[in-house]
């Protein structure tokens, strides 16, 4: 059956396609037994046995890991099933932006990103906590609805940390510009390995730049390992300084330095939250949004749709994430350590 010609799978009809990945095609389609529109992940299997079979054996470890996930901040898996050469996945159909279409029109306001990021960050912590990594944290797998609810999609090379099927010793998975040493090292990366990932969307979403840059790979990830980043408040003063002691401990090479958990960084991001103006008064930063000419969201999980910012409103918290008016960082943060960290920081920089 070929891909491009599809009407049909499973007991989906087919209406059209979303987006092509590395493994296989995207379709919207349409669920008539429930009678609403999913969206189904394909992988069109190799005809070589060993490469097919390791592909399905990795596709239904996705379903897995993804499948038995249900939170508000994470895309949700409906079905699973082949069809010949065909192994599909139906899962929601969201309609949205995603967060790298969000940034490519121009920088966020402070609020509103820092929201949507401490979003990602409550669902990483309900996929850690039930032995999930996803290993690929980065904008373009985070949909922002026009509600300003966040959701964390494709879980595509997630693992379960149990699982009995193994990977080449040192494969590198995930987009390297936002890779965590452990994934460049190839070793074991936990759930910790996501929250360095976090660090750099944080960073670069707060300083309109990447944290890491390079001409090539090879030197790309020799800095992930090695380089430590300026403050984003060095490339732009207006930011809140705390923002920078966030920054650096989810940036620490050394994953026990690291946040231990995604529900901790969630709090310190909701702590540097609360002090900021209301969404759509910005003071904290220069944001030039082209919001006249809004293109459609391009995913390979979701429906593009227009979204305007300017009346995109900031999620409402639940009552597990709600941090209260104390708004006090969490009692592992090291401040000593990280506003030490800084001032080393600005004197190599003036020396």
């Amino acid at each position: 059956m070929s891909p491009t010609t599809l009407t049909q799978i499973g007991r989906y009809r087919i209406l059209g396609e979303l987006g092509r990945g590395a493994m296989g095609i995207v379709y919207r389609a349409e669920d008539p037994m429930l009678n609403r529109p999913v969206a189904i992940k394909t992988i069109i299997m190799s005809a070589d046995p060993e490469v097919r079979g390791e592909y399905e054996r990795r596709f239904h470890q996705e379903a897995k890991a993804a499948g038995g996930l249900n939170h508000p901040n994470l895309i949700t898996i409906h079905d699973i099933g082949r069809e010949g050469d065909i192994l599909y996945m139906a899962m929601e159909l969201l309609e949205g932006v995603d967060l790298r279409e969000l940034m490519q029109r121009g920088r966020l306001e402070l609020r509103l990103a820092l929201d949507i990021l401490a979003q990602v960050a409550d669902g990483l912590a309900y996929a850690h906590e039930r032995g999930v990594v996803h290993r690929d944290i980065k904008p373009g797998n985070v949909m922002v609805l026009p509600n300003g609810r966040a959701k964390v999609m494709d879980f595509g090379i997630a693992r379960m940390r149990a699982s009995d099927i193994k990977t080449q010793t040192g494969a590198v998975v995930g987009s390297p510009k936002y890779m965590s040493p452990e994934q460049v090292r190839g070793t074991v990366a936990d759930g910790r390995s996501d929250i360095f990932s976090l660090g750099i969307v944080l960073y670069e979403v707060a300083a309109g730049t990447a944290p890491f840059s390079a001409p090539d790979t090879a030197q790309f990830m020799h800095q992930i390992a090695t380089a430590t980043p300026p403050p984003p408040s060095a490339l732009n003063e207006r930011l809140p300084r705390v923002l920078d002691l966030i920054v650096a401990r989810a940036l620490e090479k050394d994953p026990d330095a690291r946040y231990q958990s995604a529900a901790e960084m969630a709090a310190d991001l909701r702590s540097c939250l609360a002090p900021l103006p209301e969404a759509g008064i910005d003071t904290s930063l220069d944001f030039d949004l082209n919001l006249t000419t809004t293109r459609a969201a391009r995913s390979t999980t979701a429906a593009p749709r227009k979204v305007d910012t300017r009346t995109l409103k900031l999620a409402p918290l639940s009552a597990a994430t709600d941090t209260g008016m104390h708004f006090v960082l969490s009692r592992r943060f090291d401040s000593k350590a990280g506003l030490d960290k800084l001032a080393d920081l600005s004197r190599s920089a003036k020396s």
